[in-house]
Protein backbone atom coordinates (compact mmCIF):
# COMPACT_ATOMS: atom_id res chain seq x y z
CA UNK A 1 0.00 0.00 0.00
CA UNK A 2 2.05 3.42 -0.94
CA UNK A 3 2.03 6.13 1.68
CA UNK A 4 3.13 9.78 1.05
CA UNK A 5 3.28 12.82 2.49
CA UNK A 6 1.02 16.26 1.98
CA UNK A 7 3.86 18.63 -0.06
CA UNK A 8 0.87 21.35 -0.56
CA UNK A 9 -3.21 22.23 -0.52
CA UNK A 10 -4.68 24.37 -2.69
CA UNK A 11 -8.91 24.34 -1.83
CA UNK A 12 -9.65 20.42 -2.99
CA UNK A 13 -6.82 20.34 -4.92
CA UNK A 14 -3.82 18.18 -2.35
CA UNK A 15 -0.34 17.42 -4.02
CA UNK A 16 1.13 14.65 -2.46
CA UNK A 17 5.20 13.02 -2.77
CA UNK A 18 6.37 9.49 -2.15
CA UNK A 19 3.60 7.98 -4.22
CA UNK A 20 5.07 6.59 -7.03
CA UNK A 21 3.63 3.02 -6.00
CA UNK A 22 0.07 4.17 -6.53
CA UNK A 23 -1.88 4.47 -9.34
CA UNK A 24 -4.18 6.83 -11.39
CA UNK A 25 -7.59 7.35 -10.30
CA UNK A 26 -6.64 5.48 -6.75
CA UNK A 27 -8.62 6.30 -3.71
CA UNK A 28 -6.42 7.91 -1.15
CA UNK A 29 -7.31 8.91 2.32
CA UNK A 30 -5.76 12.20 3.61
CA UNK A 31 -4.49 12.99 6.78
CA UNK A 32 -4.78 11.66 9.98
CA UNK A 33 -8.68 12.52 9.27
CA UNK A 34 -8.35 10.27 6.86
CA UNK A 35 -10.50 12.04 4.07
CA UNK A 36 -11.74 10.51 1.09
CA UNK A 37 -9.76 11.82 -2.48
CA UNK A 38 -9.15 10.21 -5.57
CA UNK A 39 -6.03 10.40 -7.46
CA UNK A 40 -6.39 12.78 -11.31
CA UNK A 41 -3.01 13.26 -11.90
CA UNK A 42 0.82 11.44 -11.60
CA UNK A 43 3.68 13.10 -12.35
CA UNK A 44 7.08 10.74 -10.91
CA UNK A 45 6.12 10.24 -7.07
CA UNK A 46 3.79 13.09 -6.86
CA UNK A 47 0.48 13.10 -7.03
CA UNK A 48 -2.17 15.43 -7.09
CA UNK A 49 -5.60 14.29 -5.43
CA UNK A 50 -8.69 15.61 -5.53
CA UNK A 51 -10.30 15.60 -2.11
CA UNK A 52 -14.03 15.21 -2.56
CA UNK A 53 -14.48 16.81 1.46
CA UNK A 54 -13.60 19.97 2.96
CA UNK A 55 -9.73 20.25 3.33
CA UNK A 56 -9.63 23.21 5.65
CA UNK A 57 -7.09 22.82 8.64
CA UNK A 58 -4.83 20.49 6.04
CA UNK A 59 -0.96 21.04 5.29
CA UNK A 60 2.09 19.92 4.46
CA UNK A 61 3.24 16.82 5.57
CA UNK A 62 0.15 15.03 6.52
CA UNK A 63 -0.23 11.69 5.50
CA UNK A 64 -1.77 10.41 2.33
CA UNK A 65 -2.61 6.59 1.78
CA UNK A 66 -3.70 4.49 -1.63
CA UNK A 67 -6.15 2.40 -1.25
CA UNK A 68 -5.05 0.92 -4.08
CA UNK A 69 -8.50 0.35 -5.48
CA UNK A 70 -10.58 2.61 -7.86
CA UNK A 71 -13.28 4.59 -6.64
CA UNK A 72 -16.33 2.25 -7.41
CA UNK A 73 -19.85 2.08 -5.83
CA UNK A 74 -22.11 -0.75 -4.43
CA UNK A 75 -24.98 -2.65 -6.58
CA UNK A 76 -27.24 -4.89 -4.38
CA UNK A 77 -29.82 -4.88 -2.48
CA UNK A 78 -30.58 -1.91 -0.13
CA UNK A 79 -30.11 0.69 -2.77
CA UNK A 80 -33.66 1.49 -3.27
CA UNK A 81 -34.75 4.60 -1.11
CA UNK A 82 -31.23 5.40 0.29
CA UNK A 83 -30.15 9.41 -0.27
CA UNK A 84 -26.10 9.31 -1.30
CA UNK A 85 -24.01 12.39 -2.26
CA UNK A 86 -22.06 12.26 -5.20
CA UNK A 87 -19.62 8.93 -4.07
CA UNK A 88 -22.27 6.77 -2.95
CA UNK A 89 -21.81 8.02 0.65
CA UNK A 90 -25.20 7.05 2.56
CA UNK A 91 -25.73 10.49 3.88
CA UNK A 92 -28.79 8.72 6.59
CA UNK A 93 -25.85 6.89 8.00
CA UNK A 94 -23.26 9.53 8.20
CA UNK A 95 -25.69 12.30 9.51
CA UNK A 96 -25.97 9.40 12.70
CA UNK A 97 -22.84 8.90 13.21
CA UNK A 98 -22.01 13.00 13.51
CA UNK A 99 -24.78 13.24 15.80
CA UNK A 100 -26.31 15.52 14.12
CA UNK A 101 -26.86 17.58 10.97
CA UNK A 102 -23.51 18.71 10.71
CA UNK A 103 -22.29 15.99 9.07
CA UNK A 104 -18.02 15.10 10.31
CA UNK A 105 -15.29 14.47 8.42
CA UNK A 106 -13.39 11.52 7.08
CA UNK A 107 -16.56 8.88 8.11
CA UNK A 108 -15.96 5.75 6.45
CA UNK A 109 -19.53 4.24 6.11
CA UNK A 110 -20.68 1.27 3.90
CA UNK A 111 -23.44 2.26 1.02
CA UNK A 112 -24.90 -0.50 1.47
CA UNK A 113 -25.95 -1.71 5.08
CA UNK A 114 -24.04 -4.83 5.92
CA UNK A 115 -26.23 -6.10 8.74
CA UNK A 116 -29.94 -5.87 7.01
CA UNK A 117 -30.79 -9.40 6.00
CA UNK A 118 -32.75 -10.07 2.33
CA UNK A 119 -34.61 -13.21 1.76
CA UNK A 120 -32.85 -15.00 -1.56
CA UNK A 121 -34.74 -17.19 -3.74
CA UNK A 122 -32.43 -18.90 -6.29
CA UNK A 123 -34.10 -19.70 -10.08
CA UNK A 124 -30.95 -21.43 -10.73
CA UNK A 125 -29.58 -24.62 -9.55
CA UNK A 126 -26.26 -26.68 -8.97
CA UNK A 127 -24.62 -27.93 -12.56
CA UNK A 128 -26.01 -25.10 -14.52
CA UNK A 129 -23.94 -23.41 -16.83
CA UNK A 130 -23.60 -19.59 -16.28
CA UNK A 131 -21.53 -16.92 -17.44
CA UNK A 132 -21.62 -12.64 -16.54
CA UNK A 133 -25.08 -11.40 -16.78
CA UNK A 134 -26.80 -14.66 -15.87
CA UNK A 135 -29.70 -14.43 -13.45
CA UNK A 136 -29.14 -16.78 -10.49
CA UNK A 137 -31.97 -15.52 -8.01
CA UNK A 138 -34.30 -12.68 -7.02
CA UNK A 139 -34.56 -10.56 -3.50
CA UNK A 140 -37.78 -8.78 -3.04
CA UNK A 141 -36.17 -5.64 -1.94
CA UNK A 142 -39.55 -3.43 -1.42
CA UNK A 143 -43.09 -4.30 -2.04
CA UNK A 144 -42.94 -3.33 -5.94
CA UNK A 145 -38.80 -4.06 -6.74
CA UNK A 146 -37.41 -7.46 -7.22
CA UNK A 147 -33.13 -7.17 -7.13
CA UNK A 148 -32.48 -9.75 -9.96
CA UNK A 149 -29.00 -11.04 -8.84
CA UNK A 150 -26.39 -11.88 -11.71
CA UNK A 151 -23.59 -13.43 -12.17
CA UNK A 152 -20.66 -10.72 -11.48
CA UNK A 153 -18.33 -9.36 -15.04
CA UNK A 154 -15.49 -12.38 -15.95
CA UNK A 155 -17.08 -15.06 -14.29
CA UNK A 156 -18.12 -18.10 -16.55
CA UNK A 157 -18.46 -21.76 -15.16
CA UNK A 158 -20.55 -24.48 -13.49
CA UNK A 159 -23.02 -23.56 -10.48
CA UNK A 160 -21.24 -25.68 -7.62
CA UNK A 161 -23.36 -24.69 -4.79
CA UNK A 162 -26.39 -22.56 -4.41
CA UNK A 163 -28.05 -21.65 -1.67
CA UNK A 164 -31.92 -20.35 -0.24
CA UNK A 165 -32.87 -18.35 2.72
CA UNK A 166 -31.75 -14.95 4.58
CA UNK A 167 -28.78 -13.26 3.75
CA UNK A 168 -26.39 -9.82 4.20
CA UNK A 169 -24.89 -8.61 0.83
CA UNK A 170 -21.57 -9.84 1.74
CA UNK A 171 -22.59 -13.52 2.17
CA UNK A 172 -22.03 -16.07 -0.05
CA UNK A 173 -25.38 -17.35 -1.81
CA UNK A 174 -23.65 -19.63 -4.71
CA UNK A 175 -20.08 -21.13 -5.19
CA UNK A 176 -18.97 -21.11 -9.70
CA UNK A 177 -16.69 -23.68 -10.88
CA UNK A 178 -14.68 -21.47 -13.15
CA UNK A 179 -11.03 -22.92 -14.82
CA UNK A 180 -9.18 -20.64 -13.12
CA UNK A 181 -10.88 -22.13 -9.41
CA UNK A 182 -13.87 -21.41 -7.35
CA UNK A 183 -15.24 -18.42 -7.39
CA UNK A 184 -18.00 -17.23 -4.77
CA UNK A 185 -21.16 -15.09 -5.57
CA UNK A 186 -22.96 -12.58 -3.16
CA UNK A 187 -26.04 -10.52 -3.36
CA UNK A 188 -23.44 -7.39 -3.72
CA UNK A 189 -21.42 -6.56 -6.29
CA UNK A 190 -18.56 -3.33 -6.66
CA UNK A 191 -17.60 -1.61 -9.89
CA UNK A 192 -15.30 1.08 -10.23
CA UNK A 193 -17.41 4.43 -11.33
CA UNK A 194 -15.24 4.93 -14.30
CA UNK A 195 -16.12 1.83 -16.68
CA UNK A 196 -19.09 1.04 -17.86
CA UNK A 197 -21.24 -1.56 -17.49
CA UNK A 198 -21.16 -3.99 -20.09
CA UNK A 199 -23.93 -5.48 -22.23
CA UNK A 200 -24.78 -7.68 -24.72
CA UNK A 201 -27.39 -5.45 -26.79
CA UNK A 202 -28.55 -2.16 -26.95
CA UNK A 203 -32.34 -1.82 -27.47
CA UNK A 204 -33.82 1.00 -29.43
CA UNK A 205 -36.38 3.23 -27.78
CA UNK A 206 -39.46 2.63 -29.68
CA UNK A 207 -42.65 2.22 -26.55
CA UNK A 208 -43.50 6.32 -25.64
CA UNK A 209 -43.07 7.26 -21.96
CA UNK A 210 -46.58 8.66 -20.71
CA UNK A 211 -45.64 11.18 -18.39
CA UNK A 212 -49.08 12.51 -17.00
CA UNK A 213 -48.12 16.08 -18.43
CA UNK A 214 -50.57 16.53 -21.65
CA UNK A 215 -48.31 19.51 -22.77
CA UNK A 216 -45.50 16.80 -22.84
CA UNK A 217 -46.64 14.02 -24.00
CA UNK A 218 -48.29 15.88 -27.21
CA UNK A 219 -45.43 18.23 -28.09
CA UNK A 220 -42.42 16.87 -26.85
CA UNK A 221 -43.01 13.05 -26.39
CA UNK A 222 -40.51 10.94 -24.30
CA UNK A 223 -39.66 7.10 -25.02
CA UNK A 224 -38.80 4.79 -22.84
CA UNK A 225 -35.11 3.96 -22.59
CA UNK A 226 -34.84 7.24 -24.03
CA UNK A 227 -33.48 10.70 -22.84
CA UNK A 228 -34.97 14.66 -22.41
CA UNK A 229 -34.12 18.27 -21.75
CA UNK A 230 -35.52 21.22 -20.26
CA UNK A 231 -33.51 24.02 -20.52
CA UNK A 232 -34.37 27.76 -18.98
CA UNK A 233 -33.46 30.39 -17.23
CA UNK A 234 -34.70 30.82 -13.42
CA UNK A 235 -37.88 30.77 -12.50
CA UNK A 236 -39.24 29.36 -15.68
CA UNK A 237 -40.03 25.75 -13.86
CA UNK A 238 -37.59 23.78 -14.60
CA UNK A 239 -37.67 21.93 -10.97
CA UNK A 240 -41.92 22.52 -10.96
CA UNK A 241 -41.65 19.71 -14.15
CA UNK A 242 -38.79 17.37 -12.83
CA UNK A 243 -41.44 17.05 -9.97
CA UNK A 244 -44.33 16.82 -11.92
CA UNK A 245 -42.91 13.91 -13.80
CA UNK A 246 -41.60 12.36 -10.51
CA UNK A 247 -45.14 11.78 -9.29
CA UNK A 248 -46.87 10.97 -12.51
CA UNK A 249 -44.95 9.21 -14.91
CA UNK A 250 -45.44 5.66 -15.96
CA UNK A 251 -42.36 4.85 -13.91
CA UNK A 252 -41.68 2.48 -10.73
CA UNK A 253 -38.28 4.00 -9.87
CA UNK A 254 -37.11 7.64 -9.81
CA UNK A 255 -33.46 8.41 -8.84
CA UNK A 256 -33.16 11.90 -8.55
CA UNK A 257 -30.13 13.57 -8.98
CA UNK A 258 -29.41 16.67 -7.61
CA UNK A 259 -26.06 18.49 -8.95
CA UNK A 260 -25.92 22.33 -7.61
CA UNK A 261 -29.77 22.18 -6.88
CA UNK A 262 -31.42 24.07 -3.68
Amino acid sequence: MSKGTIKKVAGPLVVATGMRDANMFDVVRVSKQRLIGEIIEMHGDEASIQVYEETAGLGPGEPVESTEMPLSVELGPGLITSIYDGIQRPLDDIMKVSGGNNLKRGVEVPSLKRDLKWNFVPTAKAGDEVEAGDIIGTVQETAVVEQRIMIPYGIQGTIKEIKSGEFTVEDVVAVVTTPSGDKDVTLMQKWPVRKGRPYKEKLPPSMPLITGQRVVDMFFPIAKGGVAAVPGPFGSGKTVIQHQLAKWAEADIVVYIGCGER
